[in-house]
């Protein structure tokens, strides 16, 4: 040990990959275990600016193993594109391995994805179109293709002809129909050699890293917002992204995990579709935007921005039991006269301060504030907790205190050194 788990505490986007990066260099694995291409994990070092989709933020650690796990849908095509990439700037991806339990997404899953995604009209949920949710679904409904399919050729060739006789149905209620057989079956043949030399057991090597005390990182996708559980449902993505997604989704045997970071950006933002109350739609929402450059890594779509939610906070907190925070992006805000956080919701004119489980009643959800005094120095060169300026650290204090866990992190830029670290995480 220790476990450390990193999550994201909003809607995503809040900079785990940056945290992850940061703390990967003191240990010995890490691993993702959950979603897919659809995340984007911006990592800037020495080498330069790297948006990782498949590939563990832990990448550029000297030493970290870094593990695809199980719970993780994979497409095989962009997970290569992104391993060439990577080769070409001269990062070292040997140390990747891959679960043979992960579900692949194949060229019908980003079929289905983009024509049930226009089929939904008005009330789309605005996905990546990345094929997620229909690698998912297939999962549960037990018509998916998993890596470890890949390594036997015969099995292939049966399970194969299974899934499309189950899947052409539903394309063909959008007109549509998969590729056909042989095409698919040479694409996945060819997969299947190329990922054979990453493929293991990989819950088996997790556990075994933590019985002998070494200290794995599991790297969280999206947001607690949009997990499928306690998301903003239906606006949400297709898997399970709070700490509790850790056990199923990379395998670890049920014990204490040490830390559960959770990664909160100073503003709050949302890619897609779905309610966000402190949502700013004015000019200080759009100078948010444009100063922070807040537009998704793999959609390029501009994010909806607001100031910070703590009603979401919290429950992002008590939903995962957070032992400790990171806070993001906080130099963003340092031009700001005043700041603004959402400290409780007005609904139907009573004040909660819960986060309604409810769609359609947290879209009625308005904001309500607490306005404090913005800080006016610049703070991306501060590298001590005591040098911030007072205002700054109020703010932090304030935060601290709406949704119940301290920031042991401080982000104050994109580079690994741009951290101020308020107290160790263990």
């Amino acid at each position: 040990m220790p476990a450390i788990v990193v999550l994201g505490a909003h809607w995503g986007d809040e900079g785990k990959g940056k945290i992850v990066d940061l703390l990967s260099q003191d240990a010995q694995m890490v691993v993702r275990f959950s979603g897919g291409d659809n995340a984007g994990h911006t990592v800037v070092n020495d080498q330069g600016t790297f948006n990782l989709h498949n590939v563990p933020s832990g990448i550029f650690s000297p030493v970290a193993k870094c593990v695809i796990g199980n719970g993780v849908v994979l497409n095989p095509q962009s997970f290569f594109e992104e391993l060439s990439a990577l080769e070409a700037r001269g990062v070292d991806v040997e140390r990747i391995i891959v679960s043979d339990k992960a579900h692949l997404v194949l060229p019908y899953h980003l079929m289905q994805d983009g024509l049930e995604e226009a089929a939904r009209g008005d009330v789309a949920i605005g996905t990546t179109k990345r094929g997620i949710g229909p690698a998912y679904a297939d999962r549960a409904a037990r018509n998916g293709i998993r890596v470890g399919d890949l390594l036997d050729d015969d099995a292939l060739a049966v399970r194969l002809g299974v899934v499309l006789d189950a899947k052409n149905p539903i394309l063909g209620l959008h007109g549509a129909e998969a590729p056909p057989f042989d095409e698919i079956y040479h694409q996945c043949r060819e997969f299947g050699e190329r990922l054979r030399p990453y493929v293991v057991q990989t819950e088996k090597l997790v556990n075994e890293a933590l019985d002998r005390g070494e200290t794995v990182i599991f790297e969280g996708a999206q947001g607690t917002l949009l997990d499928l559980q306690f998301g903003t449902y239906p606006f949400v993505t297709s898997s399970d992204t709070t700490a509790a997604g850790v056990y199923t989704g990379a395998g670890l045997r049920p014990r204490q995990l040490d830390v559960i970071l959770g990664v909160f950006k100073a503003y709050t933002s949302r890619v897609g579709t779905g309610p966000m109350p402190s949502e700013l739609l004015d000019e200080t929402g759009e100078r948010i935007r444009q100063q922070a450059h807040e537009f998704g890594v793999t959609t390029g779509r501009p994010r909806r921005v607001g100031w910070f939610d703590a009603v979401a906070g919290k429950f992002a907190v008590e939903t995962n039991g957070m032992t400790c925070g990171a806070l993001t992006r906080i130099d963003m805000l340092d031009d700001f006269d005043t700041v603004k956080v959402c400290s409780s919701y007005r609904l139907d004119g009573s004040v909660v301060d819960s986060f309604p489980a409810s769609e359609a009643l947290l879209s009625r959800c308005e904001p309500i504030y607490d306005e404090l005094p913005g800080w006016k120095q610049p703070t991306a060169h501060l590298r001590n907790y005591d040098d911030l300026p007072a205002e700054a650290k109020s703010y932090i204090r304030h935060l601290e205190r709406l949704v119940g866990c301290p920031m042991n992190l401080i982000s104050v830029g994109p580079h690994r050194d741009e951290t101020i670290c308020v107290r160790p995480i263990v």
